[in-house]
């Protein structure tokens, strides 16, 4: 009996543990994620899936030949959504710490930047901004942003479902991608500017991609998020991720969240780290 009292004792302190680390979250184990990835392999073997998304930018590595053709530079294509995910769903450059295995579902995943904050920058806001039931974002988190263009003659808005077109089923996708750490700093990036866009050229435009964080490494692709643990994406996206990680003003991200054409307003899960080269195409540039 003393035993089993014992062990019960040990199983509560782990999984109290795992809550204080993940924020007052419970962290699935390693054995949930390394089940969901058998279920990605079991789901994708031998059916013509094309390369998927997110990946480790710093690894070239990948056995995925599809080639479905790169997308045009985003400049020559429409801004049709603007979205992000909290922590980075690709890994490299600057952001390298892993945030844990999360809630399983997404959330308190992904990759963390990995360089230094001030304490000013650091100093927390009354109250988290983009809140979610998944929790809010605060002083000294990571994003992932999505800059997400079509081939298709559409206008920006929500969803995926802003990039496709009745009469175009098929259009090329790529998605221009920044990590962004949140800092408590007037002065950093202003995220309305960084998200701002019209119409340039014939073309819808995103106005405020960072052009000084790096050369982006290009690959080809899938969508991502959460969804897509268990079963491979069926959408093709040429990828272009700025390997250096911007400051943005956590308070300019609350502010776009109150009100933008997109319909967003918190932080989207993330999708785990692809690792299968089966499922990964290789790095040319």
């Amino acid at each position: 009996m003393r035993i089993k009292i014992v062990l019960v004792f040990a199983a509560a302190i782990t999984v109290a543990f795992k809550v204080f680390a993940e924020g007052g979250h419970v962290a699935v184990s390693d054995d949930v994620i390394a089940h969901q990835r058998e279920n990605l392999e079991k789901n994708t073997s031998g059916r013509g899936f094309g390369p998927q998304s997110p990946r480790d930018i710093d690894s070239v590595a990948g056995n995925n030949s599809f080639f479905g053709g790169s997308a045009p530079n985003y400049t020559s294509m429409n801004l049709c959504n603007i979205h992000f995910h909290k922590n980075a769903e690709h890994k490299g450059g600057e952001f390298t710490i892993y945030a844990g295995n999360g809630d399983g579902s997404g959330y308190q995943s992904g990759y963390k930047y990995s360089g230094n904050l001030s304490r000013s920058e650091l100093v927390p806001l009354d109250q988290e901004v983009c809140g979610s039931p998944h929790g809010g974002l605060q002083s000294g988190d990571t994003i992932e942003v999505h800059y997400v263009h079509s081939s298709a003659r559409i206008k920006p808005g929500p969803t995926l479902g802003a990039c496709l077109h009745e009469d175009i089923k098929n259009p090329q996708l790529r998605v221009e991608t920044q990590v962004y750490v949140l800092v408590n700093d007037s002065n950093a990036l202003d995220f309305t500017k960084l998200t701002a866009h019209d119409e340039r050229g014939g073309f819808q435009q995103a106005l405020g991609i960072p052009n000084n964080t790096g050369t982006p490494i290009q690959y080809s692709g899938s969508t991502t998020g959460p969804g897509y643990n268990e079963k491979g994406s069926p959408f093709l996206v040429t990828w272009s991720v700025r390997p250096k990680v911007a400051k943005v003003n956590v308070a300019s991200v609350g502010e776009w969240c109150k009100g933008n054409v997109f319909n967003e307003d918190h932080a989207h899960g993330v999708r785990n780290l692809i690792q299968n080269l089966k499922l990964l195409s290789k790095i040319e540039n």
